[in-house]
């Protein structure tokens, strides 16, 4: 693939327990008022003023996308950070990038399960 894919909430609810690498983008406080999907990996990339240290997170990604061609799934609250940094996956060689489509707003809006947060 070499477009980020939208993946519905009922397609990534199905891959939860998939060996699908899933990544949540938001904040902490983001993930303190909605929950989490289960299974996903936390790792924040814009801070509340938009700020974010590229060069750190990918260290932090690289760790747990070992391979260029293992599927990730990005999430976040409404699917516009999740373009832009799936975008820039792809420009990077990650061509199985995709993310969940309406973010967690849709997710909860579909009343999907979601696990609490703990810090």
């Amino acid at each position: 693939m070499d477009n980020l894919v939208d993946l519905q909430p009922k397609t990534v609810e199905k891959m939860i327990n998939d060996k699908v690498v899933m990544i949540d983008v938001r904040r902490k406080d983001e993930w303190e008022r909605t929950g989490t999907i289960k299974n996903a990996y936390k790792m924040t990339f814009f801070d509340e003023y938009g700020n974010h240290d590229v060069k750190s997170w990918m260290k932090e990604f690289e760790k747990i996308v070992t391979q260029k061609d293992q599927t990730i799934v990005l999430i976040c609250a409404h699917a516009n950070r999740t373009r832009t940094i799936g975008n820039f996956l792809i420009d990077q060689g990650y061509k199985n990038t995709a993310h969940l489509f309406g973010g967690m707003a849709l997710w909860q809006q579909e009343l999907r399960e979601t696990i609490k947060h703990i810090a």
